[in-house]
């Protein structure tokens, strides 16, 4: 009997324990399959953080770099702005660029304005400035004629000797003499100026940049200061002036000449004879070298065309030879 319930106890142990090795199987097969796809999605954001950092790290430094190049480039603006700046407080504003009818490639002098300018410069400019490289003879044929130049020159007394008592002596101007300077020297112009120094204006045009249009806006280019610009006494202010303020006052104005050939004297139109006048001064060879340049191109085209004449007849009968070879057996 003893022995029937312990057989029995046994048999209920081991049913017991095959439960639970049935119930910890299954709840292992439950969890497996949990932590594998926990293990998986855990890769699988791993990688696609994995593959999301070089991107961002890439986008990040794409906009470092586009940051960089628009500091640089508003550096250099900014650089650019300042160094515009001080140049032009310095040489001045750039002058613009004006239709001048004698910039053409055959184009001349206008001789009409020539003569006015002459007379602006007589009128306005000789009291300060010389134009001690032209001479009377200068004018002969330019714009006026031989007897009107020896009459103005005549009007002028010119210190010349010494004679034979060994003293200097006047005498009415000639043909041979240049224009009459204002003053016997520099220092003479500088204290008559204020310091300043009148330059001569025989080159002016070519001692300037941009010369003929460098003088014409400045002498239009007068006006006010503008605020925060302060200019002191005997000084003018003239933003085409390296510098901004120039000793020389506003000297054209409105029907400030009297043309001989009635031509209305606006304050424009005076700076412009003037201008056309220094530039000839400056080059009084300008039409002469255009003439010789259009003769050059004249007969340089006639000796080219004689030339592909001359090669045609020669070489035609030798390109159209024809050559025949024959052939014997």
């Amino acid at each position: 009997m003893l022995r029937s319930r312990g057989t029995a106890l046994l048999c209920a142990t081991k049913a017991a324990a095959c439960t639970s090795a049935r119930d910890g199987a299954s709840m292992v097969a439950q969890v497996a399959p949990a932590a594998a796809a926990a293990v998986n999605a855990q890769g699988v954001h791993s990688a696609s953080a994995a593959q999301a950092e070089p991107a961002q790290a890439a986008g990040s430094a794409g906009w470092r770099r586009g940051a960089l190049v628009a500091a640089g480039l508003a550096g250099f603006a900014a650089m650019g702005s300042i160094a515009l700046a001080e140049d032009e407080s310095e040489h001045g504003l750039h002058a613009p660029r004006y239709p001048w009818p004698h910039d053409g490639i055959f184009s001349s002098y206008d001789h009409a304005a020539i003569r006015r300018g002459h007379q602006v410069y007589t009128q306005v400019c000789a009291a300060c400035h010389s134009m001690y490289q032209i001479h009377y003879r200068d004018l002969v044929g330019v714009a006026f004629t031989e007897e009107e130049v020896k009459s103005m020159a005549a009007e002028i007394e010119f210190t010349d000797g010494p004679n034979d008592e060994g003293e200097q002596y006047e005498r009415p101007g000639r043909l041979s003499d240049p224009l009459p300077r204002p003053y016997p020297n520099e220092e003479a112009a500088r204290y008559a100026n204020g310091g300043a120094y009148p330059p001569d204006l025989s080159l002016i045009t070519k001692a300037r940049h941009d010369g003929q249009n460098y003088v014409f806006s400045l002498l239009l280019g007068y006006r006010e200061p503008p605020a925060g610009v302060s200019v002191r006494e005997g000084l003018y202010y003239n933003p085409y002036f390296p510098g901004g303020a120039i000793a020389m006052p506003k000297m054209l104005v409105d029907e400030g000449t009297e043309y001989d050939d009635g031509t209305v004297a606006t304050e424009a139109q005076q700076a412009k004879d003037v201008t056309t006048y220094l530039a000839w001064a400056a080059e009084p060879e300008h039409d002469d070298r255009k003439l010789m340049g259009v003769k050059f191109i004249f007969v340089l085209a006639i000796v080219w065309i004689t030339a592909a004449y001359y090669k045609r007849w020669k070489w035609a009968p030798i390109k159209s030879r024809r050559v025949i070879v024959d052939v014997v057996n």
